[in-house]
């Protein structure tokens, strides 16, 4: 499956420049490509924030830099930060960015770059799938839950919402935070603000997966990703 990409950077030729790497490169998507940290931030401080796994950022832009952009963002993703300048490494890396790269760079740099950064999901994917239940804080304590418990998971403005075989727990967490600490063998996004657990679905009904008789939409963006998962007759 290939890696969603997003590239923030004021420079237009340095955009055209890792557009054109990640076309070369059989495992990265470019899904969005921003001029100005503002314009991303707004995109990633979204609720239903887009599916991104990579971050190309510049650091150096007008009025919000790479840095303060990392800042603001309240989700994990790989950044890969480029610049024109060796002297933000420390703090780029104090900040546990995935790597950095000094512009202008070759495709071998930018490659060695992107392999890093799936090497690090994918180990984060494994220990996803090697757990076998999760704590949250709700309601000012801490509760277990067994992932096989997980009927789905719902998006309710900052918070995400626990539906599971013994009840509800609300958390204050994001949907992208949680779908990286879930087993995707199990788990997956079907809607901007449904997480569902695949093996508790009972049946289709017009584009709605059904679970414990609560319709859930299937996102028309994910529907393909959805149908690929099932073993059909």
């Amino acid at each position: 499956m290939a890696l969603n990409c997003m590239v923030v950077d004021d420079d237009e030729l340095a955009r055209l420049m890792i557009r054109k790497y990640v076309e070369k490169t059989d495992f990265l998507e470019m899904t969005h490509e921003m001029s100005n940290g503002i314009e991303a931030s707004n995109i990633l401080l979204q609720k239903d924030n887009p599916d991104v796994d990579i971050i190309f950022l510049d650091i150096e832009m007008p009025e919000m830099s790479g840095i303060e952009l990392m800042e603001s963002l309240t989700a994990d993703y790989q950044v890969i930060m480029i610049t024109s300048a060796e002297k933000y490494a420390v703090r780029a890396f104090e900040k546990n960015v995935t790597d950095y790269l000094v512009k202008p760079f070759s495709y071998g740099r930018f490659l060695k770059a992107a392999v890093k950064a799936n090497v690090t999901l994918e180990n984060l994917r494994k220990k996803a799938e090697s757990f076998h239940e999760l704590y949250v804080k709700s309601d000012s304590r801490i509760y277990k839950i067994i992932l096989d418990n997980i009927l789905f998971i719902e998006a309710m403005a900052d918070y995400v919402i626990f539906n599971t075989i013994k009840g509800k727990h609300i958390v204050h967490h994001t949907m992208k935070g949680i779908e990286k600490k879930l087993p995707a063998s199990t788990f997956g996004r079907v809607h901007r603000s449904y997480i569902i657990n695949y093996d508790k679905i009972e049946y289709f009904e017009d584009m709605n997966v059904v679970i414990n008789e609560k319709y859930i939409p299937v996102g028309v963006s994910y529907r393909e990703k959805v149908f690929e998962r099932l073993n059909m007759l």
